[in-house]
């Protein structure tokens, strides 16, 4: 990076370029800052002549960050936010507000949770939107990290215990997580499957096929890991990346696949589906909501995270 002189810089290019990456489309940045698209590219021009690197380039319907863009927009964004909250602290009224939030999360945790939030968005904050987008990995750091998401919600096993050892040691961690529930998980079958009506015991589930719903495709979950300390195993003969596909799937074959309790009503097809529990100990499924910390203390985003804690805790037929 080439930057001639900073004290000449405009940081208004810097607010341009924040927007540009976020949203990945000259258009809808232009939306958002209330700017012609125009105006951005030629912001955008002035801030690659200072930098002396493309920034961005055209990909398809949108534009494709270089590599200088992608190293530098994260601290970009930490100061553009910590100077909105040192010049207008506080300033958070949801029934005024006209904020758009990102959340990832898998389909079964919003069938849980996006009712709740729909019902406060709607009473307490009606100009507000939400864009929900499908969670693809138990490690979404890299989606906070480049802006995509504001918010992710699922079962994060591997960050939470990485974050906690973190905070134990450093006083401003760069993510943040709180525990939303603890999700109760079973098995779950075609009603005329051979198993139904019989005691499901260990022999039983370990011969059975089995369909398994992994975000990352890798084919070993945390029952395989259950199975594992006993010394058993299963056939996963199916990995799928949703769990109203396992539904769907399980209703129609002689597969078993592992659904949270509350989903199984929230599918549409309970009445096609036959529950049993565990034939062996499994651990705890914790849900979280985790955030980069340069939102920790943006009043919209923690009004977000108090709705999302709200929602969480209302009963949609949850566990």
């Amino acid at each position: 990076m080439n930057l001639r002189n900073f004290s000449t810089l405009d940081l208004n290019l810097l607010r341009v370029f924040d927007e540009v990456m976020a949203e990945r489309n000259l258009t809808r940045a232009a939306n958002n800052l209330a700017m012609t698209q125009p105006a951005v590219s030629n912001a955008l021009r002035r801030l690659r002549e200072a930098l002396g690197d493309d920034l961005v380039r055209r990909s398809g319907y949108g534009v494709e960050p270089t590599p200088l863009a992608l190293a530098i927009w994260p601290k970009v964004r930490d100061a553009l936010q910590q100077l909105r909250e040192t010049l207008a602290p506080g300033g958070f009224d949801p029934a005024q507000a006209h904020n758009a939030f990102i959340v990832a999360m898998a389909d079964a945790t919003a069938a849980k949770i996006v009712p709740g939030l729909v019902h406060i968005f709607e009473h307490e904050a009606p100009g507000v939107n939400l864009r929900v987008l499908p969670l693809t990995t138990r490690d979404p750091r890299d989606l906070l990290e480049s802006g995509s998401a504001d918010l992710a919600i699922g079962h994060f096993p591997g960050v939470v215990a990485e974050l906690t050892a973190v905070h134990l040691q450093e006083t401003s961690p760069r993510f943040h997580f709180q525990r939303l529930y603890d999700g109760e998980y079973v098995v779950v079958m075609r009603r005329g499957h051979p198993l139904v009506g019989k005691p499901l015991d260990l022999d039983s589930y370990c011969a059975a096929r089995h369909m398994l719903v992994s975000f990352s495709g890798r084919p070993f979950g945390f029952v395989d890991e259950a199975l594992a300390a006993l010394s058993r195993q299963r056939r996963v003969v199916l990995t799928v990346n949703q769990f109203f596909t396992a539904g769907r799937v399980v209703s129609t074959t002689d597969l078993l696949t592992v659904l949270p309790r509350h989903f199984v009503g929230a599918t549409g097809m309970e009445h096609e589906l036959a529950i049993s529990e565990f034939p062996m100990p499994v651990p705890a499924v914790h849900v979280d909501a985790l955030w980069h910390r340069q939102a920790m203390h943006n009043p919209a985003h923690r009004w977000l995270r108090e709705a999302v804690v709200r929602a969480s805790a209302q009963g949609f037929d949850s566990p």
